[in-house]
Order: structure tokens, then sequence, then C-alpha cells
């Protein structure tokens, strides 16, 4: 088998809470307690659910953003996060053929199964209809004659004859049902305020329900059936994402003739969870040594650290153990104070500032933050307003806010983009080597991001160096 030609299926629904995430992840499961290397992928930004697929899978979860990332891109980035694997199985988002507000087809799971020319499995929720259920899937699956709905799995199924009606109503529709799924709440995955509860932060409670939802797969779907359906698919002609093929092409300054790598600290744990797999792949390719650090539990960075990322995830829920942890916030305002470069989204903004919710954090940005009622989402398109250490001065990116905070800021620092669409307003700060933001940015769309840090904390060592 060709690396173009990895099988591969794409698991959508009608609308959101359909169920794809617990049919997705169990399948995941199921085919990879089978023996089969399964790489697991997500359309659109989200970063949790591809927690829970890594858990399933032993390997990355990685994002399929056509809006982010660029159509061009989906293909080789999925060629890339699947190489050597069995299987790839792409988890949808939202509806099947819903996508950015008011860009048509773009982004949306539709699309990404078209660049993929990869078939799709539909998990309708059938816990209230019966024969209905064949005219739904016959309406999805005659809309777009480019997409090919080649399977259904029914979910939230009452009863034996729930099932033995459902089925009998679908013989009609031409599309085979591939598996049943009964009403269970013990599986589930809990949620709040942005979504499901991150991986990392229910770690063996996640792995009890991820063994119970391949247990339920496994009951319930023709796994068999599913394996013959993902690998008649056509090779894909693209060739695989290179983070070092990317920066060779990308605009980014000289870093200096450093003596070693600049290590570059890169936050996880709990309260840092969500990052895409090819930041620290593309930081790795510039020339940077990469080091993960958790500001709940470590009180210094990485010793040498030269430069820091810090991205999103859920710091209001872990306030106090944040602004406990006082050696490290000394640590990072330090790093900050010296002219490093510092790279901070929506989580990591607020760990910036000089509070959240009262409790004090770094104290790098002139801002207080707090929780609020009001959510803030959406697709945004923004410039960078001036040079620093992430971006050179009208750098246009493609983004995505997703936040319950406000910042109210002071006096002391200049804003970092200029959003475009949908609105136009200032965001963000830039000062010093400091660049933080709400705004959640893929740098597979921008490489050039990765290597300016990194050539800024190459300049940083070797200026370190000559003292």
């Amino acid at each position: 088998m060709s690396g173009g030609a990895i099988p591969r299926l794409v698991i959508a629904a009608p609308s959101s809470g359909a169920g794809k995430t617990t049919v997705a992840t169990g399948l995941m499961a199921a085919f990879a307690e089978a023996g089969l290397v399964v790489s697991p992928h997500k359309v659109g930004p989200d970063y949790i659910d591809p927690g829970y697929h890594s858990l399933a899978t032993g390997r990355p979860g990685r994002n399929l953003d056509a809006y982010l990332c660029g159509p061009g891109r989906i293909a080789p980035l999925f060629l890339h996060g699947a190489a050597g694997a069995d299987l790839a199985l792409v988890e949808g988002v939202m509806g099947l053929f819903d996508g950015a507000s008011g860009m048509g087809e773009l982004s949306s799971t539709a699309q990404v199964a078209k660049l993929l020319r990869a078939p799709v499995v539909l998990v309708v929720d059938a816990s209230s209809q019966s024969r209905s259920v064949a005219a739904l899937v016959h309406g999805f699956a005659s809309w777009d004659p480019e997409v090919r709905l080649a399977g259904v799995i029914l979910n939230k199924v009452g009863s034996d004859r729930h099932e033995e009606l459902l089925r009998e109503a679908m013989e009609s529709s031409g599309v085979p049902v591939l598996g049943a799924l009964r009403r269970d709440g013990r599986a589930g995955t809990p949620s709040r305020h942005l979504g499901l509860v991150p991986v990392a932060e229910r770690r063996s409670e996640a792995v009890e329900s991820v063994a119970e939802l391949a247990a339920r797969v496994r009951e319930g779907c023709d796994l068999e059936a599913l394996l013959a359906l993902a690998r008649t698919v056509p090779e894909l002609p693209d060739a695989p994402w290179d983070p070092a093929s990317e920066l060779a092409v990308a605009d980014v300054p000289e870093g200096g003739a450093s003596p070693q790598k600049p290590l570059i600290a890169v936050a996880g744990g709990p309260a840092f969870t969500f990052s895409y797999a090819e930041h620290a792949e593309l930081l790795a390719a510039a020339g940077a040594e990469v080091a993960a650090f958790d500001p709940l539990r470590d009180e210094q960075l990485p010793p040498g650290t030269r430069g820091l990322v810090i991205g999103g995830g859920f710091p209001e829920m872990y306030a106090p153990d944040l602004s406990a942890n006082a050696p490290l916030r000394a640590a990072v305002a330090a790093l900050a104070a010296s002219g490093s470069p510092v790279s901070a989204e929506c989580a990591g903004l607020l760990y910036l500032s000089r509070s959240l919710d009262g409790k004090p954090m770094c104290g790098v940005l002139p801002a207080e933050s707090r929780m609020t009622e009001r959510l803030t989402l959406g697709y945004r398109e923004a410039v960078a307003l001036r040079d620093n250490a992430l971006a050179a001065a009208g750098t246009r990116v493609r983004g995505h806010e997703f936040h319950r905070t406000v910042l109210e800021p002071g006096a002391g620092a200049d804003p970092a983009w200029g959003l475009t669409h949908p609105e136009r307003r200032v965001e963000g700060f830039v000062s010093g080597g400091v660049h933080a933001s709400y705004l959640h940015v893929h740098w597979a769309a921008e490489p050039s991001l990765a290597g300016r840090l990194v050539a800024s904390a190459a300049r940083g060592a070797v200026a370190r160096s000559s003292v």
C-alpha cells in the first residue's frame, strides 16, 4: 500500500450532539485494540476531542481545518499525520455540511471528506425516530453528489424492536447500516463551559471511558465492513506536509550562530492542554530543542530556556494552584523581562496577566483578567500590526477565538493583531519579546511564526554567550 492510499473514513453526523465523538473515539480504540495502527484526526479547530483520540490510539490527535490552514494543506497534513498507519479515522465537526459562517462549504466536514477522497459514515441520533431516519439519510446522501455517504451508524437506539424498525426503514435508502448502538450514559465524556473536559484533567476516568466506548463499538458495529469500506479509497496525489520544507521557503530571519540549539519551553499539564502537534514539530525543524513543563507542578522553567510557548487551556479552573506556584511565575516574568521570545495564546495570555479572577498571575502584561458568562467564539482574520518576536509586520493569519474571559488592559503594551474579519478591532499585546493574544493560530499555515520565534531565541543565546 502506498502512502497516499492509507485506508480512511470520515465519521460525520447530521448535527452536533448526535454522538460523533463517542462513535469516532470508540472506533479508534476498537481498531487499535485489534492490532491496527490507527491515525486519529479531527475536522475543525477543536483541541479537546483530539486528546481522547490520542488516548484511544497512542498517536497524536491532529486537526484538519481548511479555514485555518487552507484547503490545499488538508491532504498534505493528513498524509503527514497518518504516515505509517493501517487506518485513519477523521471525526467531523458540527453537521456534515456546516462550515465557516457565510463561507459556503469552507472548513466543513463535507469539504474535508472531498479533499481526502474519503467515504463518510453518518452517525444518526435515532432516539426519537423510526422510518424518518431513512428520509434523513436520503437527504444527506443526495445533497452533494461529490460526497460519498457510504454507511450509517445508528446511535441511541432504544431497544431491539426499535433497531428492527430502523433497519427496515434503511433498506430502501440504499445506504447500508454499519452499526447500531444502544442508549448508554455510562461511557459519556463530561462537559463544561467550553466543551468536553480535557483528558489531562481526568486521565484515569478517561481511560475507563475510552475502554467502555471500544467495547460498545465492538458489540454494536460491523468492524470488518467498516475496515473494508476504508480500504476502497483511491490514492491521494499530494506530498505529505513536511515542516523542514515549509520553513525552507518561509520568510524567517537569521538566528545567529548559536553553539547549541535554543531551548524552547512549551507549557503543558492539565491547565494548558490546547496545542497543535505541528507546532512542536515546526519548532524542532527550525532548530530548537523543545521541552515541556507543567506550570502547576514545576517551580522552574527547563534549564537553559531561551524561549517560551504557552498555549490555550483552562487556567480559570486552576487559578489558585497557578497562583500558588510563585517561583515559576517569577521565572516566567524574569524570562519575559530579559527580552526572550514568549508566545502566549488565550490561556497563556491570562497566565501572563497581572491577575486572573483576583489571583496573582505572572504580571508580565499590564492587564487584569476574569471569567464572564459571555462566550466569545468564531473564526477571525488578522494582520500583525508591528514587527515582533512571532510575526513580521503585515503578516496575515487566520485564527479562532474561544473563551469566556475578558482582559481589562492598562497602559504599557501595544496591540498584537489588527482583526480585519468579521469585525475590525485591535487585539492582544506586544511588549519586548512577548506576543500574547486570544487568537489561536495554526502555525502550519504560517511556518514563519515558528521560525521567527526560534531565530529570536537563537539570537538571545548568542548574545548571552558573548557576554
